[in-house]
């Protein structure tokens, strides 16, 4: 549970409900990215059929500025090795490389390919797409 103020006025929600109501302020502000998050809640609201958030709990991670490693590990597109090390290295997840390369609009240099296969954490488990030149 957590404590809001609306109108000058305290009270104790849980910590979804209060995600939301912080969600919609902002949509009401203007944040077209809340106003999009919002639309998405409802609609798979609307197709679970259920009047009540599904949502189970909010897991807020701060990122340092320029990486992303703490936000791929929670959501599970990337690993990180040696993570106490200085020699720590993250490796994206095969399911996430197919994706991304699926999306790509021309085929990728061999320089490149070489860095995609080395930033993969098993690059036997993907499935490369028919012009992929440098196999692991």
């Amino acid at each position: 549970m957590v404590t809001i103020r609306e109108g000058g006025t305290e009270r104790r929600v849980l910590a979804d409900e209060a995600f939301l109501l912080q969600l919609a302020k902002r949509g009401v502000e203007g944040d077209s990215a809340a106003r999009a998050s919002l639309a998405v809640i409802e609609e798979a609201r609307e197709r679970q059929g259920i009047g009540e958030c599904p949502i189970s709990a909010i897991v807020m991670v701060g990122l340092v500025l320029g990486s992303v490693t703490s936000a791929l590990e929670p959501l599970r597109m990337a690993t990180k090795f040696d993570p106490y090390r200085e020699t720590a290295r993250i490796a994206l997840e095969p399911w996430l490389v197919e994706a991304a390369l699926a999306r790509l609009p021309q085929p990728l240099s061999p320089a490149d390919q070489r860095i995609i296969v080395k930033a993969t954490r098993t690059p036997r488990k993907v499935r490369w797409p028919e012009w992929w030149s440098e196999h692991p």
